[in-house]
């Protein structure tokens, strides 16, 4: 996907007129690409659109004016979208109970090392490749970017909607399986060119 440069932007007063109907746009973009595995974790595949919107939502909130600064968030999400071959993502582990929080994100510890996310078309898998950054020995984030690198029968495997595809986590006692419906699929083939 090519990159977000200042000329993909809206204009702030711009934004502002058009942005309730750009965000609806994106919610119903992203509902097609958000998944749960299981109760607590949620991934959302990221595209240039997504990202667009995201870096349009800190230039607002965060007021920024200054061209560099604007630099910077397009250099943040860029590092994001996925690269030709692959899939991009925001995974979110998803608690909301402060009593069992600390549970939960101890339980998590190591989810981004080793093969615990793995994406499954036809006989294949590959496993997510998280960026690296976001837990160390005794914490781990609730949000982690990860990429996924389909092999080529995979792809094929995406576009036959016979074929099952499915992500699946198996980490320290969670062991949850979501099947990838046909809407998201076609997402991920156009992110792929396939």
């Amino acid at each position: 996907m090519n990159q977000l440069t200042r000329d993909d932007l809206i204009a702030q007063d711009e934004y502002e007129r058009q942005r309730e109907t750009y965000r609806q746009s994106i919610i119903d973009l992203k509902r097609r690409r958000r998944i749960g595995v299981g109760d607590k974790i949620t991934l959302v595949f990221e595209n240039r659109e997504t990202l667009r919107f995201q870096v349009q939502e800190m230039i607002r909130v965060e007021r920024i004016v200054d061209p560099q600064k604007v630099q910077e968030e397009l250099d943040v999400y860029n590092a994001l979208l996925p690269t030709p071959g692959e899939l991009s993502a925001t995974l979110l582990i998803e608690l909301t109970d402060a009593d069992t929080m600390k549970h939960w994100l101890d339980l998590f510890m190591g989810l981004d090392h080793g093969q615990k996310l793995g994406l499954r078309a036809g006989g294949e898998v590959v496993y997510g490749e998280f960026e690296g950054g976001h837990s160390h020995e005794t914490k781990i984030s609730a949000v982690h970017f990860v990429r996924f690198r389909p092999t080529p029968a995979m792809v094929k495997a995406l576009r036959d909607q016979a074929v099952r595809v499915a992500l699946s986590v198996r980490h320290a006692g969670y062991e949850a399986e979501a099947e990838v419906p046909w809407a998201m699929r076609q997402e991920w083939l156009s992110d792929l060119g396939a």
